[in-house]
């Protein structure tokens, strides 16, 4: 199975690039897994915010596959333990999903089409975080789920 990450948005800031590498490399130990940044529009500034978001959304969804399992991250989702993440990226493991996308929209979210396209949406918190942000606790979280599969030493109840 692959796990992708796509954000919409800039490349990764250099505050935050190294621990998303970091984690990005701790979790290619256990799933093939790539990053995709799908760049904001030129001309964001000038578009309403349904345009935008319509206009990002024909990017996104014109690089996903009918068969991906599109996990949707989004404050409106469902929230997941450490432990239930790993548990829910072990069964699509299991049923054969060929690959995650763990989708982080744009800043001010994703259309009604995507919403609609995704097969889970996740809640990292009821609380709001910078996009750069998300990138590592994502990156993070997936890696603790990866060791608690594996009953590594890194996660500790």
């Amino acid at each position: 199975m692959k796990l992708q990450f796509y954000s919409i948005g800039k490349p990764h800031d250099d505050f935050y690039k190294k621990g998303i590498e970091d984690f990005t490399k701790r979790i290619n130990n256990y799933y093939k897994i790539e990053w995709i940044i799908i760049p904001p529009l030129k001309n964001a500034a000038s578009l309403s915010t349904n345009n935008l978001k319509d206009l990002e959304a024909q990017a996104l969804l014109s690089k996903i596959n009918k068969d991906d399992f599109l996990v949707l991250l989004d404050e409106t989702g469902q929230q997941l333990t450490s432990v239930e993440l790993a548990n829910f990226i072990s069964q699509k493991a299991i049923i054969n999903v060929r690959s995650i996308i763990f989708l982080i929209g744009g800043a001010y979210g994703v259309s009604d089409e995507v919403k609609q396209r995704a097969n889970f949406t996740w809640s990292l918190s009821k609380l709001v975080f910078p996009h750069m942000l998300v990138r590592l606790i994502l990156a993070e979280q997936v890696y603790r789920a990866c060791t608690i599969l594996r009953n590594e030493k890194y996660h500790h109840q």
